[in-house]
């Protein structure tokens, strides 16, 4: 496998697990809320630190993309 090719599976893995990170804080929010959590719940703040992490994660990947 040429390096090439090895990169670009690497930032198609990157870009998919991001997004599911991404998923899985709008769901830990979402589940939060529906069972009556109030802002300072734990399933908030785990939401929103699991988005922040996928969204660090792509925004890392599309600055670093032409390296």
């Amino acid at each position: 496998m040429p390096a090439s090719e090895g990169r670009n599976l690497h930032r198609a893995s990157t870009r998919v697990l991001s997004l599911v990170l991404v998923v899985l804080g709008i769901a830990m929010i979402v589940s939060t809320l529906a069972r009556g959590g109030g802002a300072t719940a734990i399933g908030i703040l785990l939401g929103v630190l699991f988005i922040a992490a996928g969204l660090g994660r792509l925004y890392v990947l599309t600055q670093t993309k032409g390296r």
